[in-house]
This record gives C-alpha cells, structure tokens and sequence, in this order.
C-alpha cells in the first residue's frame, strides 16, 4: 500500500459524499501515484481507496489567487501540477471548486490516470501538424511553437479562463489509444467555470480509426490493425537499442509462425504516444535499463486490459512480485530449472541477468513459478521465470530473469560450449512460452516448390546430360521418371509463365553458369570441385520438397557419364534415417548425389562403408582447408556430422538398389554451414575458433562445403577402391569421437562395452569380457550420445 501523501502534497480537501482531495505533486510522483492507483495500492491518508484522479496543471495566477484565499500567508508557486482526488464516482460542489471549469462534457479521468510527457505531446503535435484543434478558439494550429505542454505551460495575459488541464492522459484512454491530444477533466467533476476562449486539447470525438489515418512508425502508413487481412503484431521494446531488437526478431522469427505475425520495434516514444495497445497480439520487454514510471504504467495498462507480455530480463514488475540483485549470478552462466505444461522438467544451461523475482504478498494477481536457478547458497533456489495474471480481462505475462534473447555464439568463448549444448532446449523453453501466450509455433505454410536449374561445370557436361534427356521425354517435353515429373522450358518460357501438369515443376535447360542465388553459387562450386566426374551436372531448385525425389527415379536410367547431383537452396520435406524428417533451413547445405559402384569392387563388397566414406567426407572437406585442421568437427556412427560430442550439425542418408552386377546409390547429405540455430553450424565453430586463437579464418558457403565434400568423397572411395578399409580406417580413427567409449548393448541394463572400432565390413565393434568383440550392425542401434548408450532402433 502507498501512502499518497508520501508522494504529494496535500492542499485542500472536500468532506462528506463523495470525499474530494486536491494535492501537489511532481511529475514523476504523480507517476508513482498513478502506477499505485492502476494497481489497487493507493491509499489517503484516511484510510479511503481512490475511485479517480485527475491530473491539472494551474496557470501562475490562478494558482496563485487559489492558494491565497486557502492559505493567505503562503508564497506563490507557479505552474506546479495539482491533481483531485475523489473517493466515489458522485458529484459534489464545493466551495473549493468554485473556480473551477465546467461547461463541457468530457470525458471523466478513470482508474489509471496518467500524464503525457512534454516529448510525447510535442510529438503529437508536430504529427497533426497544421490540422485545426477541434473546438479550439483563437489558438491557432497545433503546431504552434508555443509549447503548451506539462511543466512548460506559458501565462497566457488576456484570456479569462483561470484552469485548464494540459494532460488528463488515463489509462482507460491509452488503451483504447484515444490520450493523444490532451483532455478536460470531467464537467461531473469540475462544475461553474466559464467557457471563454479556454484552451481545451480535447478529443473532440477523434477516434482511433481517424488518428490511425497519420500514424506511421510500427504499423506502416496504414497505421492500424485490419485483423481480417493482416497477422497480428508482435512489439518488440528494447529501449531504442536496434542491435538488440533485431537479434530479438531473429530468435522469434524462429519459434513462431511467422506467416501469422509481424514483428516490429517499439520505440520508446512510440510506447507513450502510438495507438499500438489494441492493435497488439504479443508484446516483447528486452529492455537493459530500469522502466521509467510512465512507460512501466503504459506496459501495465496494456497488461491490465487483456495484453500478453513477454519479459527477457525486463524490469517490469508488476502487482504481486519484486525484484532483487544477484550481482553475483550477472551474466554468468547458471542452471535452469523449467516446469512444461506437462509437468516435465527440462534442465539447461542459460546467462543469469543478475536479478530475481521475490513475491510480495501485498496483493497482485495469480503468479506462477515455472523456472527457477540453484542460488548461491545450498538449498536456494531463485525464481527467474514466472508466470503472472494482471487485471480482469485476462491479461498474462511470462516474465524471465534469464537471458533466452542471447545467442551463444553473440558470447565469448567462456560458456559458449555449454549453452551451446542447451540451444535446442533453450528454444523449446521459448516455444513453450510462447505457445502459453496464444501465439502459434507450427509452420502451417508449407512453401511451394521453385522451378528446377540444370547446371553444369562444363559445356561438355551439360550437353551429355540433354543428350540423354531428350530421349527421355515425351512430346510435351516431360520428363515423367523424377519425382515430381519435370517438364523441359526454357529461360524465356519460365518468364512468361509456362503451363505445368498438376504435381510438375519446370527444368530450366538453358540457365546460365554465371546465374547465381542467395544460397548458391554455380562459380563458388565450380571452382571448388576437384572430381573427374561425380558432381558435374547439378540440378539446383531453391525450394524442393526433398534432393532424395529429384533423383529417385533418374538413378537407374543415366548413363555412366553424368555425375549427377541435386541441390536445394531449401527442402520442406528432408529425409533423415528411418522415418526422420530432416530440417532443412536456410544456410544447411543440402544435397544428394548419385554414385555407381561395381558389386565385385572392395567396396561393392562393403557396401555399408558407404555411409562412413560420406560422413567423413564432410568433415575432410573442413579439416584439410588449410588452417582450418583444428576445427572440431567429427564423425559420430553411423552417419553423423558431430561439433566435438556435443552436438550434431549434419547427417547422411544412403540408399541403395541392386541391378545386375552395380549398386546404385543416392547419398543425400544435410549440414548447417551458416544456419547457426536451432543447434549449431560449421562457420560457429570456425568464429569460436578465431575468437580462441585470435586468428581470422573465413567463413564456408553452402557451394564451396559441398564442392569440396563431393570432392573428398571421390578421394575416399578412390582410396577404398584400391586398398579396401585399411586404406581409410585410420583417418576415419582420427577423427571419429567413439575411441574407448563405454556404451550398453540392446538395453540400459545391458552388458557394458567398449567400442574398440569398425570392422571390415564397416559395422561398429564392442568388446566386453563376457562376449569378447561383436560387431553391431548400423541399422539395428544408435547412440544416445549424452548418456553413452546404444539403443535398438525400433523395427
């Protein structure tokens, strides 16, 4: 409970039915005050709870005059801010008031009255412009350079008004984000006063559909909300800082569906003065500095009256919980603890911000703990993420202590390892929050395929590849054995549009070499690319539902020479082992390439090495750049791309069919190279790495990792070819992380094993004392990594 008389100075009072008071108070008091009122705390002296307060500021002579019949002996004060207080929503007049306004009916101040700072009200002013006040008599424009605003309102000589309000700014009235011009108090409250030439920033009736017609800033130039064709809007606050803002907009962007919400900054004078409180599905606090009093009412208004708040280290705090400093814990890298809607604890590594959340039992609504940090002394737990109601419409915030806005690789290299491990939880904790706040997290857009580039390093290539095609399809042009069915166009007739059978897209045969998109460059890989034959004629697709489908069909019908391969800037259906689904952002380099190998051959005669040949590739194609050997990239069994045995980057998917005497193989491939979440990517290892080093490595691009990954695996089955699994064991030894793991056969409770390495038909090998080595096969189990165990798949 707050004392108003801590806050104010009380002046004058009016007994009896309803009880009034008139006090003064500063600006930033007055803010308190209203912070309190919105929030049930404000109380007089008498004991009596407030039902409205009405903000006021005084003309010198007028004031003066009001104070010397009250208090003759009291010296002047001028332009001070008065505001009334009244106990019950009944009118009285007294003789206190005999002075003050009446005449017109304006709308009465309600719970949560608060004043528009002299900015934001300059602000509005030089928004509308040269636009006429309404019903404002021989002031002029509003754009008048006369400042009228709170604390800088000028004696105006000759005018026989003696009170006006320069802000009578409610809450009610931002919610409905109407307080953009200053209000009159009510007539109910402030009878007899003359109407002559007073200056009165009234609504006058504007609404927020007419104000929404000059708003620009976070809704674009149409300014409001069209619910029926635009998404809901997502504000972010960060206090102006745009770096924070767009990393904030980057992880969102990320767990939400983002074809059903824009995300926009909110500027801090936007947050005082544009309508955006109704026209806002989330709003996101990741602010640093401490709220000022106006902007955490403005924020609580918007809570109060059914918003949906989004804390990430916020200093908003409202009804029902305080803050308190853990210097010590300040961005240092602490345990968490969160509770799911399930019930099930999710255990991760975050960055403490160095505050916490204390209850305060003096009323507030409902809070809930979901997260909360070991303390700093035994048994001490701090809550750092909670869930609170505020008002009666259903308002909710999930406000955090910790910082889930930070990236890890944003850190140095102190804790970078660890919340790196706990990124994809991290995003699942944010998932869970923000579904909690109504948002949707499923991405029910599935984008439609782009057309299909045939590409090739050479003039030579690409001809031999439309010598083959041209027997391939029909009449019309196509080509019926991939899968979609691709029909032959033109450059020129992709332009203009061509017509495509239901579940086709267009093989572009004529694009050029020089042609190059956001995700690929036809140059980078060709310069790259070190083969004779594997990989030299590419069909490249900016969206495609999955490189397996472009090549499924083609593999059994190609001639021997075309190396073909199949690249996607993007796949919205990727394919893992066994039913998995692959996901498949920008920046993962994605790619299938088909190989032929002789059943007779030594690797025709292991054919499950084929899968360990690929996934080594990938990380030679790193580790062989000179410079670049120290990377920590490895292989984890069967066909994963690891960082060090933390976490996983990539993966390899092998099929194969048997006609005649020759496998025919499709190794599709996916590795994040510049897509840093939800996980982790090759170019985050190489920045930690220049950042521990002091060195500067250059980042990869999609084209040169897969350029050079085809190429290594060219080499590697070359030298398999020749000198069977010896010839590549020990490189695969050298940088694959299983050396001397203990790991459990079938079951948790099984027998335990140390993984001792391949054998040469390229299963996994465990020795233990009881069954001395066996051979594991690939298909039959899988490492939990975090918990050394193999578990059997299931059939």
């Amino acid at each position: 409970v707050l004392k108003w008389s801590d806050y104010c100075l009380p002046l004058a009072r009016s007994p009896g039915q309803p009880f009034r008071a008139v006090a003064q108070a500063t600006v930033d008091n007055f803010s308190r005050l209203g912070v309190a009122f919105i929030e049930d705390r404000l109380q007089l002296d008498n004991g009596l709870m407030p039902s409205k307060i009405v903000p006021v500021v005084l003309q010198e002579s007028t004031l003066s005059e009001l104070l010397e019949k009250q208090c003759p002996q009291s010296p002047k004060i001028v332009s001070s801010l008065w505001f009334c207080c009244t106990q019950t929503e009944k009118c009285v007049t007294e003789p206190l008031y005999r002075n003050l306004v009446t005449g017109h009916q304006h709308p009465q101040c309600r719970k949560g009255s608060l004043l528009l700072n002299p900015e934001a009200k300059r602000r509005v002013e030089e928004r509308r412009g040269s636009e006429p006040l309404h019903n404002t008599q021989d002031l002029g424009p509003v754009g008048d350079s006369e400042d009228h605003s709170l604390g800088n309102h000028h004696h105006m000589e000759g005018h026989g008004h003696h009170l006006h309000l320069s802000s009578c700014h409610e809450c009610l009235e931002m919610e409905n984000s109407t307080i953009l011009s200053v209000q009159y108090a009510s007539a109910e409250n402030i009878p007899d006063l003359p109407d002559d030439n007073s200056l009165e920033l009234d609504s006058g009736g504007e609404t927020l559909d007419e104000f929404e017609h000059d708003t620009e800033g976070v809704f674009g130039q149409n300014g409001g909300l069209d619910c029926n064709s635009k998404p809901p809007n997502v504000l972010v606050y960060t206090d102006g800082c745009q770096e924070r803002f767009q990393a904030v907009r980057q992880l969102l962007s990320e767990c939400i569906n983002i074809e059903n919400y824009i995300i926009y900054p909110l500027q801090p004078q936007q947050a005082l003065s544009d309508p955006w409180l109704d026209n806002t599905k989330l709003l996101v606090l990741a602010e640093e500095e401490t709220l000022t009093p106006q902007l955490q009412t403005r924020f609580l208004t918007y809570l109060s009256q059914g918003g949906k708040v989004l804390g990430l280290a916020s200093t908003l705090c409202p009804a029902g919980l305080c803050l308190e400093g853990r210097e010590g814990q300040r961005r240092q890298v602490r345990k968490l603890s969160f509770t799911k809607e399930d019930s099930t604890e999710l255990e991760l590594s975050v960055l403490a911000s160095g505050k916490v959340y204390i209850r305060d039992t003096q009323g507030g609504g409902e809070v809930e703990l979901w997260g909360e940090l070991k303390g700093d002394v035994p048994h001490q737990k701090d809550m750092v993420i909670v869930r609170v109601t505020h008002g009666g419409d259903s308002g909710e915030a999930v406000l955090c202590q910790v910082h889930l806005e930070i990236a890890p690789e944003n850190l140095t290299s102190e804790g970078f390892d660890e919340l790196k491990v706990s990124n994809t939880l991290r995003y699942e904790v944010l998932t869970e929050i923000l579904v909690s706040l109504g948002l949707s997290c499923e991405l029910k857009h599935t984008p439609s395929p782009s057309p299909v580039y045939l590409l090739a390093t050479s003039l030579k290539a690409k001809a031999s590849f439309l010598k083959w095609l041209e027997t391939q399809v029909d009449q019309n042009g196509l080509l019926s054995l991939s899968k979609p069915s691709l029909r032959m166009v033109s450059f020129s007739e992709l332009q203009d549009g061509p017509l495509l059978p239901d579940g086709s897209l267009a093989l572009v045969t004529d694009s050029s070499e020089s042609q190059s998109w956001a995700q690929f460059s036809v140059e980078t890989y060709s310069k790259n690319l070190k083969t004779s034959l594997l990989g030299h004629t590419l069909l490249y697709a900016e969206i495609v539902t999955s490189t397996m489908d472009l090549l499924e069909g083609l593999t059994l019908h190609l001639p021997n020479d075309v190396g073909l391969i199949a690249v996607a800037g993007r796949q919205s259906q990727g394919r893992g082992r066994g039913r998995n689904a692959w996901l498949s952002p920008l920046g993962c380099a994605m790619f299938t390439l088909r190989v032929q190998v002789e059943l007779s051959s030594r690797l025709g005669q292991r054919i499950p090495f084929v899968q360990h040949l690929a996934a080594l590739a990938v990380v030679e194609a790193v580790r062989t750049l000179p410079g670049y050997q120290d990377i920590d990239l490895r292989v984890k069994w069967p066909n994963d791309i690891y960082y060090s045995n933390l976490m996983k980057l990539g993966g390899v998917l092998v099929t194969s069919t048997v006609i005649g005497s020759t496998f025919y193989l499709l190794i599709g491939c996916g590795i994040n190279v510049t897509n840093s979440n939800p996980t982790v990517c090759i170019n985050d290892l190489i920045q930690q790495y220049n950042i521990q080093h002091n060195c500067s490595l250059q980042p990869l691009s999609c084209a040169e990792l897969i350029a050079r990954t085809v190429s290594c695996l060219d080499a590697l089955i070359s030298s398999f070819q020749q000198g069977g699994p010896d010839a590549v064991l020990s490189t695969y030894y050298k940088r694959w992380l299983h050396s001397g793991t203990q790991v459990h056969l079938w079951t948790e409770d099984g027998p335990e094993t140390e993984v001792v390495g391949l054998d040469h038909n390229g299963f996994l090998q465990v020795y233990s004392k009881e069954h001395g080595v066996v051979s594991v096969e690939p298909d039959g189990n899988s490492f939990d990594m975090l918990k050394n165990l193999v578990v059997i798949k299931p059939h």
